[in-house]
């Protein structure tokens, strides 16, 4: 069903946050920082893929991700919704449930062969496609999916995640270089915020954590092993 009424952006901003630290999505650990994929040091770490193992909360974000899309991109704005493999498949299919849209997903590396050899599913030329993914930290894994859709003669000018990092400050001017709108529902921000207001985490956590989100680079530079 296409949800019809919707809080404002910032109230959904704050309940998903609420909601990410309820299930402990949230992770907080100034003291052993998480190693990243990338191999840096982070004081933060969040997974949402939990959300998939809680109905209710998952059910109210995906509604949350679909009025957030159709504000931002249009009621008609998209005619398939595509989940990046692996954690993307999941929110696809529930959005493209509640938008009565196609549903295909973009592997990571081909299959096959041919110009569709990454995309599962129906994508035909000319339509246009919302990429869905869990999260986007600096934008960079979300430009290959694009040109994997963009490959198949489709178009891809948006995606949209429930957890955007926001402390990156080149991630939206870099997909908006290569042509893609970033929508979102939450920030470390949000979370830290909603953190605080709830007491989730201890002071001296809270505080290291807002260290590195204001200058990330900074602070993981500084811990390099």
């Amino acid at each position: 069903m296409i949800p019809s009424t919707y809080p404002p952006k910032d109230e959904i901003a704050r309940l998903t946050a609420r909601a990410l630290l309820e299930i402990k999505a949230v992770h907080f650990n100034a003291e052993t920082p998480f190693t990243l994929a990338s191999g840096l040091p982070s004081p933060t770490y969040i997974d949402c893929r939990k959300l998939i193992s809680y109905p209710r909360i998952r059910s109210t974000l995906m509604d949350f991700l679909s009025v957030t899309v159709m504000r931002e991109a249009g009621f008609e704005a998209f005619d398939n919704i595509a989940g990046g493999e692996t954690a993307g498949i999941p929110f696809a299919a529930l959005v493209a449930e509640r938008l009565a849209l196609p549903m295909t997903y973009v592997r990571k590396k081909p299959k096959g062969y041919g110009r569709n050899a990454r995309i599962e599913g129906a994508m035909t030329e000319g339509q246009r496609v919302l990429l869905v993914e869990d999260l986007t930290t600096d934008g960079g894994s979300k430009l290959s999916f694009v040109d994997a859709i963009r490959e198949t003669g489709a178009v891809c000018g948006h995606t949209a995640v429930i957890f955007y990092y926001g402390i990156f400050p080149d991630t939206e001017a870099k997909l908006g270089a290569h042509g893609v709108k970033l929508h979102h529902l939450c920030t470390w921000w949000d979370v830290l915020a909603e953190a605080r207001a709830q007491g989730a985490f201890d002071a001296a956590t809270l505080a290291e954590v807002e260290s590195f989100l204001k200058a990330p680079r900074a602070w993981q530079d500084a811990r390099k092993a």
